[in-house]
């Protein structure tokens, strides 16, 4: 991409400033929000983060040659740190919150990219990743050119970029932006996660419209209660502009509170009531699904109700964005499932394995539910290898215990990625939550490939082992190191062996 340049009074645009020290009419070459990838040029943003205060690194950034600071305190005293570029010494900008204006700012260094792009923007607990990636997916094999930003990989339509977070920081987010705009991308599609919107990361962005799906217990090490974790996903709803569409799930509770207040216009869908679009199953199994959509049958490669929630939401978004239903239906009947999502792996014993990110006792309830659904009237046992996240909300370990067992002849506990935990300790919060009849059921086993190992002695044909949690992923952390470990990989070379 080609270096950028910018007069910082034009960056500043939309910004309401409290106070300047030096000139406003510096040339800036780079935004960053990491003292550490500043160079010569750049406007370093102190943000306070959950973690550490950007305001400690202005010096950082000074001696790095930092052509102007974007702060919220002008605290420091030093001048001699404040290294001349272009022949000026660096401007320091004083706004109210940093945090509220990096999205703006970053949009604007990078040219307001979204202007140029169709972007639409899915939320919610559950469902996010499949939806943004099936809608790249369909609206390539339409023949337009797209670009992706979910959590198992960024794409520039088919040029894959790694992804750290389910939304960047808001520089490379618009960095990216910017490149798929130059790429000749018509539309975008992207995952906004709870943190991303209170975060603000997707500040000053232009959206065509946004998909909710649905609500239920989660990131509460960091939102604190469920009602601000929702209020973070309303905010997203609330920012819409007039002209856009906010296409909601009407079977979640939650659904009709998020566009109490947009601006944009309303759509839902549905399996259950009324809705824009509506969808049912007609016949189900391991392979796939048969759906009236909209009163127009389609043969789908994906089970259970919670992906017939993901494929209305696909299918009315790309209504939404003038496509035509045959058309929409032929592509959708085409695409296969999302890596890690609801992935089958057969063995020549004739038991199934199937992989899911699932790490949410409303994620495990339906792929469960799934499982059962196709199992019904047939001869066969659920087998559940689950865990639970260090570091991360610890009232959901417990629901994860419970759900687990409620819908499974066997349970297997194991570890997760225990980040900085002992995975003992989060595996004793899970099973705290069983009664001792319910213990029955369970087995704890620490190391995660002997638990999927016992789990395939245990399987005999017709059985299926659900292996949730970790999906796509393929490490494990331990201790803040990231170790390769990939579920899928570990079944197959059970099945191998």
């Amino acid at each position: 991409m080609i270096q950028r340049k910018m007069n910082l009074n034009d960056v500043l645009e939309s910004i309401d400033v409290k106070a300047v020290k030096g000139s406003l009419e510096t040339t800036i070459t780079g935004v960053c929000i990491d003292s550490r990838q500043v160079m010569p040029g750049s406007l370093f943003v102190a943000i306070r983060g959950t973690q550490t205060d950007g305001h400690r690194f202005i010096d950082n950034a000074l001696e790095r040659g930092a052509a102007a600071i974007l702060c919220e305190e002008m605290t420091w005293q030093d001048d001699t740190k404040r290294v001349m570029c272009n022949g000026r010494y660096p401007t320091i900008v004083q706004v109210s919150s940093t945090d509220a204006v990096v999205g703006n700012v970053a949009t604007t260094f990078y040219g307001h990219p979204t202007k140029e792009l169709t972007l639409v923007g899915v939320t919610g607990t559950n469902g996010k990743t499949t939806i943004a990636t099936l809608l790249y997916n369909m609206f390539r094999q339409m023949g337009h050119c797209c670009g992706l930003l979910s959590t198992v990989c960024n794409y520039i339509d088919g040029e894959a970029v790694a992804a750290t977070h389910t939304t960047p920081d808001p520089i490379e987010l618009n960095q990216l932006l910017r490149r798929m705009a130059d790429a000749g991308c018509e539309y975008v599609f992207m995952e906004c996660s709870s943190h991303a919107i209170a975060q603000r990361r997707i500040g000053g962005l232009h959206f065509r419209g946004g998909i909710f799906t649905n609500l239920t217990r989660d990131h509460l090490d960091y939102h604190k209660t469920v009602e601000n974790y929702r209020d973070a996903k309303k905010q997203f709803f609330d920012m819409l502009p007039k002209g856009s569409f906010a296409l909601t799930n009407a079977d979640d509770k939650n659904g009709m509170f998020m566009v109490q207040n947009t601006k944009a216009t309303v759509k839902t869908y549905s399996t259950r009531t009324m809705a824009d679009f509506r969808g049912r199953i007609i016949e189900e199994h391991f392979e796939g699904m048969y759906l009236e959509v909209d009163g127009r049958e389609v043969g789908v490669q994906f089970i259970g109700r919670h992906n017939l929630q993901n494929l209305l939401a696909v299918y009315g978004a790309a209504r939404l964005l003038g496509k035509e239903p045959e058309d929409i239906l032929l592509v959708m009947s085409t695409l296969k499932s999302v890596a890690g999502r609801m992935e089958p792996i057969a063995s020549p014993e004739g038991w199934t394995a199937i992989v899911d990110y699932a790490h949410t006792p409303d994620a495990l309830e339906n792929v469960l539910k799934a499982i059962r659904e196709v199992l019904e009237g047939k001869h066969g046992q659920v087998i559940t290898v689950c865990g639970a996240g260090g570091n991360r909300d610890k009232g959901k370990r417990p629901l994860m215990a419970q759900e687990a067992v409620k819908q499974s002849d066997r349970v297997i506990i194991t570890s997760d990625n225990p980040r900085n935990e002992d995975p003992q300790d989060i595996i004793n919060d899970m099973i705290a939550g069983l009664t001792p009849q319910q213990r029955k059921k369970v087995v704890t086993i620490v190391d995660r490939r002997e638990a999927i190992r016992t789990a395939t002695i245990l399987a005999q044909r017709g059985d299926v082992i659900l292996i949730a949690g970790k999906g796509h992923e393929d490490y494990q952390e331990i201790n803040g190191v990231k170790h390769h470990f990939d579920d899928r990989e570990v079944v197959r070379e059970i099945i191998s062996e």
